[in-house]
Order: C-alpha cells, then structure tokens, then sequence
C-alpha cells in the first residue's frame, strides 16, 4: 500500500522559479489583481454616495401616497403648501381621467391635474358640489379655511374665473362622480349623479364623458406593478416590528419549548402535533371565509374606511401580505 500523503504545498517550485524550503511557500506574496481592486473600492464608494443621497433625499411617504400635480406627496408637512393630513390623491378633472384610459391616447393618468385631500368627495344630492385648486394667487384663504369650506370657494371666483372652471380649467372644477379612497387614491364610480349633471348643464358646462373607462383609468394605475411592488415595500417598512417579533423572536421561543416538550412529553407529541396542525388548518380556513366575506361582512376590500356596502372595488394589494403576517 501507499504511505501517507504529506503536505503538497511547498513541494513544487513557484511559478518563478523560486523552490520551496521547508513546505513553505517562500515567494513574495502581492496583490495581482489590481484592476478588480480598483472596481470593489469604486463599488463601495458609490454605494456609499447612493446611500447617503437616499437618506437625505428620499421620502418613505413617496412608497403610500401620490404625488399632486406639484410633485409634492400628498401628506408631507414640508411640501409648498403644507400637506399635513391631506393623504388622498384626487383627479380633478374627470375628462382628462377618462382621456387617459382611452386606448390610442398619449395622454397618461400621471399627467393629469390632482391634488392632495383629507377625503373623497362625494357629489351634493340637491346642488353641484365644488372641488377647487389650492388657494393661492387671487384667492385670500388659507388652507385651513380651504379644507374647512370642503375645498370649495367657487362664490369668490371672478366671472372670468368662473368662465374657466366652467369649461374645466380651474381652479374650480365640479364633482360629477363619487369616489372612494382605494389605496389613498380617489377612485371614481362610473355611475354620475344626476343631480349634480342637471346643475352642470344648466350652468353651460362642456360635456363631461360618463363612460366605465373613467373607472377602470384609476384600477389599472393602481393594479400596476410598480404601484403594487410600492404598496409591499410600505407595507414591510411598515411592519417591520411584527416580522421581526413574528419571524424572528417568536418562533425561536416556540422551538425551544417545543424541544422541551419533546424531551419531557415524547409519548403524547404525536397526538399533541396531529390536534395543533388540525386546529391551525380550521384557523386558517375560517380566516379566510371571514375575509371572503362568505362569514360576516368583512371581505378583504382595497377601499380605504367607511365606504358605500353596494360598492365593490376588486384590487392587486398587500392583503395577502397582512394575512401571512398573522400566521
């Protein structure tokens, strides 16, 4: 048989030449790839340089809420106005909405002129309900006075003015259709009041599209990839105690008493594993009835608050997010 194999290193000369004592490589050692040293330090300098613009530049809220016609995003205190409170994006044009879902249009939803508001508004159910721009210019009113009068100050708009809102251009603009608050946009209903479309015409406004396609301009911005993928980054920097208490801490106390248990209790863990999976299997069953709406009246919705029960609006959300977080 063949004896041990000793050491390999050392036993053959270097590739310059240089022979080995003693097993040892006696060489001198250097840095021989310069140019991929060069690229890591350059690496961790950008890296360093992109993390630091992000910390001092970047706005978390930009993840939630939309950004108003402005580029401000809607609830941050900071913005020119001050947006403290006023998180929901509306549209308040419905023809440019409805211009946007059309199939040939260059016209995009994000062009279109939106604001930042406390809630939805609703049409009047014996008048024509006004959403005006913020005040500024010729309009003497703070925005507290503004949100106050329900975002409407069309009695003090000059004729001109008024002239202009009527064929809506602002700063005024007529609220023809409800709308909900559906991932803290302002979804509108393709259903018009026609309240509020008799007062519209009598007053000389332009024609105000009514079609289904002013409903689903909104839906498909908010199902879109890069607002869902949003809405799961909010939601993780959100949630990030729970995953941390849930996915971290909690099941590592679990696993220890459950090692106890199957060290002091062995004869009773296979009924004890059988009775807990099945009560986990029933537990999870009816979580998801509940949210189904098939037990009670508590399905999973992406609307946002009190809302219309008859209003059913269907969205790509972090539902499934939340529901795994409880499990």
């Amino acid at each position: 048989m063949r004896g041990p194999l000793g050491a390999v290193i050392g036993r053959y000369p270097s590739s310059d030449g240089n022979a080995q004592m003693g097993g040892i490589i006696r060489h001198n050692r250097k840095c021989r790839d310069i140019v991929f040293l060069v690229i890591f330090i350059a690496f961790w300098v950008g890296m360093i340089v992109n993390s630091s613009f992000g910390f001092n530049q970047g706005d978390p809220l930009r993840l939630t809420y939309g950004l108003d016609y402005k580029g401000n995003v809607c609830g941050d205190k900071h913005a020119n106005p001050g947006l403290r409170e006023l998180e929901l994006k509306y549209w308040l044009n419905p023809n440019q909405v409805y211009q946007s879902g059309l199939k040939d249009s260059q016209f995009k939803l994000a062009d279109a002129r939106s604001i930042c508001l406390m809630d939805c508004p609703t049409p009047s159910e014996d008048s024509l309900n006004w959403v005006c721009d913020y005040p500024e210019g010729e309009i003497r009113l703070s925005m507290d006075d503004w949100i106050d009068r329900n975002y409407d100050y069309f009695e003090f708009l000059t004729p001109e003015m008024r002239n202009s809102s009527v064929n809506l251009q602002g700063p005024c603009y007529p609220v023809i259709f409800p709308s909900v608050n559906v991932y803290w946009s302002c979804q509108f209903l393709a259903r018009p009041s026609n309240v509020s479309l008799t007062h519209w015409k009598q007053m000389g406004g332009m024609n105000i599209d009514a079609d289904l396609i002013i409903d689903k301009s909104i839906h498909k911005s908010t199902d879109s990839r890069s607002s869902v993928l949003k809405r799961y980054m909010s939601d993780i920097g959100k949630s990030w105690p729970i995953l941390i208490v849930c996915g971290g801490i909690l099941p590592l106390f679990l696993a220890v008493i459950w090692l106890l248990m199957i060290r002091h209790f062995v004869a009773a863990m296979p009924w004890v594993t059988v009775v807990l999976f099945n009560i986990l299997i029933v537990s999870v069953t009816m979580f998801y009835y509940l949210k189904a709406g098939w037990i009670g009246n508590d399905a999973i919705t992406p609307i946002i608050g009190d809302h219309d029960p008859y209003v059913h609006i269907f969205g790509k959300g972090s539902s499934i997010i939340c529901a795994l977080l409880l499990f």
